[in-house]
Parts: structure tokens; sequence; C-alpha cells
């Protein structure tokens, strides 16, 4: 046996099996399934993922059954194939020793090809909020997306993808801190991204960490950083002699449905109903940071 193909099974019904994507070529034309040699490929420059993480269960898992998902690749230039969508699972096979890999080959554009990237990674959850908020940016700034279309690609909601794109104002280094301390929840990072200035932000991190600060007490503190930096915020038109006028209460949105043993009410820190996609998007912040407390259990 072929050292360079070790870890490639021998059953002819498996989906990584050279038989089957013969076959899938045969059927369904050629170019369609092929094995390709690993040096034949290449990375895709536009990939979203920035870090590959620890895959060593990937590499032994692919010694020991061969990779089970064909990676997706579109024809380069000089003859390669760039790779389109299994960033991991081709580090991995190269890691593993393989000499190829099965492959399917698509004819996508640029911007398409992204978008593959973009929802493969973020269906499968492995991409981070500023790595999904950077994939979001590419397909705006290089290939003039807007924001409904990137929603309409990659099956979020308009205002997820804002927000991510939002949390893009914070600079990369204050991005590792974030990840240092462990702080993942996109609501959490959206009140960091509103701090004035990169000392703010960081200074907003450490809080969180000593202080163990939820996202209100997070607001909170940010709102007293904005103060601080600008006491005359808030204060416009409010001459010496005019007396203050009294704070409006907060609207509060409540959902109470029948036969369900629950009910939910969210205080707006404003007075004004807030519109539904406002709503959305406050909900989809606790939720993440539900999630996230969840998964630090």
């Amino acid at each position: 046996m072929n050292s360079g193909n070790r870890g490639l099974p021998k059953k002819r019904l498996m989906r990584h099996d050279r038989h089957f994507v013969d076959e899938l070529a045969q059927r369904m034309g050629e170019g369609i399934g092929r094995m390709v040699r690993v040096t034949n490929i290449v990375s895709n420059q536009d990939q979203p993922r920035t870090s590959l993480g620890d895959f060593s269960d990937l590499v032994r898992s692919i010694q020991k059954h061969g990779v089970l998902e064909p990676l997706l690749v579109r024809k380069g230039e000089r003859g390669q194939y760039e790779l389109v969508s299994g960033e991991r699972r081709f580090h991995a096979a190269m890691q593993a020793e393989l000499t190829e890999v099965p492959c399917i080959e698509l004819q996508v554009s640029d911007s398409h090809a992204l978008e593959i990237a973009l929802i493969e990674n973020l269906q499968r959850q492995n991409l981070n909020a500023f790595e999904e908020g950077e994939g979001f940016r590419t397909l705006v700034d290089k290939y003039d997306y807007t924001h409904e279309e990137v929603s309409d690609a990659v099956g979020r909601s308009r205002v997820t993808v804002s927000e991510s794109l939002k949390l893009l104002v914070i600079p990369v280094d204050i991005r590792a801190e974030c990840r240092h301390a462990d702080i993942n929840a996109k609501g959490m990072l959206l009140e960091i991204a509103k701090a004035p200035s990169s000392e703010a932000m960081s200074a907003l991190i450490h809080a969180i960490v000593v202080e163990k600060l939820d996202r209100r007490d997070l607001r909170e503190r940010r709102a007293e950083m904005a103060e601080e930096t600008n006491p005359k915020i808030g204060a416009t038109d409010q001459g010496p002699d005019k007396p203050k006028t009294a704070k409006p209460r907060p609207f509060v949105w409540r959902y109470q449905p029948k036969d369900r043993p629950f009910k939910v009410s969210l205080a707006f820190s404003t007075a004004v109903e807030p519109e539904t996609k406002e709503v959305i998007a406050a909900l989809e912040d606790l939720l993440d940071e539900l999630r996230s407390s969840a998964g630090s259990e």
C-alpha cells in the first residue's frame, strides 16, 4: 500500500473513496468529482477563517477513516485548484500525510466562492464574531454587496449583518484582549465597540473580567466613561438657570403567550417604542449571552 495514501479507506462505497468521486464525475459530467493531489491545491485568499484552531482530533480521524467529505475547489491560475470550502480538512489531510484528497470542482465567481466559505463556516458555527464580520466586510467592500444582499447570501438577518460589521471598529489588539478574556457574546462585544477609544475598550474588558459585569452593567459603565470624556453630553439646551428635565421612563416590551409557562419583559433605555428589528436584535443578544454562559459552565 502506498504510504502517501495512508488513511484512505478501501471500501468502495464510502463518500471519500476514489471510486465514489470517479463515478460522480461520470454521472454528473467531467470535472465534477475527482481526486486531487494536495500539492496542487492552494488556499483561498478571502477565506474568512483566520485561525484553524486545534484539529489534532480531525487528523487522527482522517488517518483512520480518510476524508469523509470532499473538499470544494475551483480551477485557479497555473492549473492549480483554489480551495472554496474545507480549509481544516485540507490542512489536516496534509498533516496526516495524504498525497491526494477527494474534491468537487465548482464553476463559481470570487464572490460566490466567498459566500460558500462563509455559509459553511456559519452553519458549522466555526467562525468567531470578528471572523464573521470580516467575511461580511469582504463581500461589502470588495464585491459591492449591500447589507441586504449579504443577509440574503448567508441566510442571516440584516440586523445581524450590520451588528457584525459594527464590531470591526474594535482594533486588532483589542480583539485579541477580548479573546484572551473569553468574551465571545456579540452583545458584550457591541458594547465594547461603542467605547470612545481603544483605552476605554481595554478598560471595559478589564472591568468585565475583574468585576464580572453583565451587559447591562457594561452599558452603564460605558455611559459613565462617555460622560467623563465629554461632560456636556446630554446637557445641550440646558442653561444654568433651566431646571433639569425628568428622566423619561424606559419603554417596556412584554410578551405573554397563552398556554406557556413563561413571559418575557424587556426594558429599553428610551421612552419611545422600539422598532421590531430592535426588539429582535435585543433578543438575539440575550440568546448569545445565554449560549455563551451555558457553554462556559
